[in-house]
């Protein structure tokens, strides 16, 4: 993420000229998506944003807010069911028309019922090297198994939880002097400079999915210093270290 914003930097036109809707799911306090917001404005990059949080105490939604975002909030808990949830939460994307959907710390399982009412692309951060620990508490799962390497992964969102495929990743070292709270932090370091670039590539329409592998469709040339791509990036077989995330 970059460390300063310039102001006076004039948006950036997408494919076919448009600007870009953006839908961000959220739950609690929001840092991919400040991460997001953050580096959509330092590149000038011109966006229609839709906020969507499950939890009525979410930082996030609050700081949406503050930066005059449009937001939603969609409790979970006033449904009575999951498919109940899912439905309004597919019908409410729906009515935005977005080009993307980014769940970015979106504490909740989608059931068929979502996408079977909803088509469009979805996108997820998880904070490991997936294939490897789906679900919850990866750090301390990592640690317990004394691997060497750790990480985050940016993956097309499916019904099995935590299985599309993979867009890119980010790998960190694990020390043994690692605790959950120190690896999550460098992990959410790497979240936060990996989940814009492929974001924005998505946007730019600059990748494809074939035969269920991501691939770079068109050479970055004409992106600024930090948008820029290295094709390893989008291999599932291939993690990209934190020096190429630049």
């Amino acid at each position: 993420m970059p460390n300063q914003i310039n102001d006076q930097t004039q948006p950036r036109s997408w494919p076919q000229g448009q600007p870009r809707r953006l839908a961000v799911l959220i739950s609690g306090r929001g840092s991919n998506l400040q991460a997001l917001y953050q580096s959509a404005q330092a590149y000038g990059l011109a966006l229609d944003w839709l906020v969507v949080a499950n939890q009525k105490e979410s930082q996030g939604l609050r700081w949406a807010k503050d930066q005059g975002l449009e937001t939603a909030l969609l409790l979970h808990t006033d449904f009575a069911s999951r498919e109940g949830f899912d439905r309004q939460l597919a019908g409410l994307l729906q009515q935005f028309e977005p080009h993307l959907v980014v769940l970015a710390g979106f504490m909740r399982i989608l059931t068929d019922v979502f996408f079977d009412n909803f088509q469009g692309p979805i996108i997820n951060i998880h904070p490991s090297l997936l294939p490897a620990y789906p679900g919850l508490k990866t750090h301390a799962r990592a640690l317990q198994d004394g691997v060497a390497v750790h990480g985050a992964t940016v993956h097309s969102v499916t019904p099995q939880i935590d299985h599309g495929p993979i867009l890119a990743q980010s790998v960190v070292g694990v020390s043994h002097q690692d605790d959950d709270e120190r690896l999550g932090a460098r992990v959410l370091e790497m979240e936060h400079k990996l989940l814009p670039m492929v974001t924005w590539a998505l946007l730019r329409d600059d990748l494809q999915l074939k035969d269920g592998r991501w691939s770079l469709r068109r050479p970055q040339s004409d992106l600024p210093q930090g948008l820029q791509f290295s094709p390893c990036l989008f291999h599932p077989q291939l993690v990209a270290s934190p020096r190429s995330i630049r």
